[in-house]
């Protein structure tokens, strides 16, 4: 997946919506800091589902689905989908809105990248085995910082307690892989 994917995605989301700024969550958001895809790990790149919401009006993303979401025409001819998620839905640090890394593409349009560091706190929220293969490789290629997504940690509105431990375990754990 490559900008040049979103291109496509947004154009066609543009046509339909009349909107031209889109909000990235999840795995994707590494797009932002690193707009090359040549100099991301492939790990970091497999998702075909690109999460995200309309900007301005986040709930007209859902009028999207059919069109654009999993099991469409356009997953049919591309390969990848739109999945429309709400800004409430992930768990992410306090003022991670203003962390969005704005990326201009062709035809107006402007994506909003999640800062992969939030991604990575919302990703150890759920401490999936993709989201941590994602996140040792974003820690192995210096793209994603163990101190920054600590000190996110204390910003976070975990569900409770024992989410918190769990994600800060897990931390604990890929820092020290990462450094073999």
């Amino acid at each position: 997946m490559d900008l040049s994917h979103l291109q496509v995605l947004f154009g066609r989301a543009k046509a339909l919506t009349g909107h031209k700024e889109f909000v990235v969550l999840g795995s994707l958001s590494v797009l932002g800091i690193v707009q090359r895809s040549s100099a991301i790990p492939a790990r970091m790149l497999m998702s075909i589902d690109v999460d995200c919401y309309t900007r301005a009006d986040p709930r007209r993303i859902f009028e999207l689905k059919e069109k654009l979401g999993q099991g469409s025409k356009f997953e049919e001819e591309h390969g990848y989908y739109l999945d429309p998620v709400s800004p409430q839905l992930p768990t992410l640090p306090d003022q991670w809105e203003y962390r969005l890394i704005p990326v201009p593409l062709e035809e107006g349009l402007v994506v909003y990248f999640l800062d992969p560091n939030d991604a990575a706190v919302s990703k150890y929220a759920r401490c999936d085995v993709r989201d941590r293969e994602w996140i040792r490789a974003g820690l192995e290629a210096g793209l994603l910082s163990a101190p920054i997504i600590e000190s996110r940690f204390r910003q976070t509105p975990f569900l409770d307690d024992a989410e918190r431990e769990r994600a800060r375990k897990a931390l604990e754990e890929d820092r020290k892989a990462a450094a073999r």
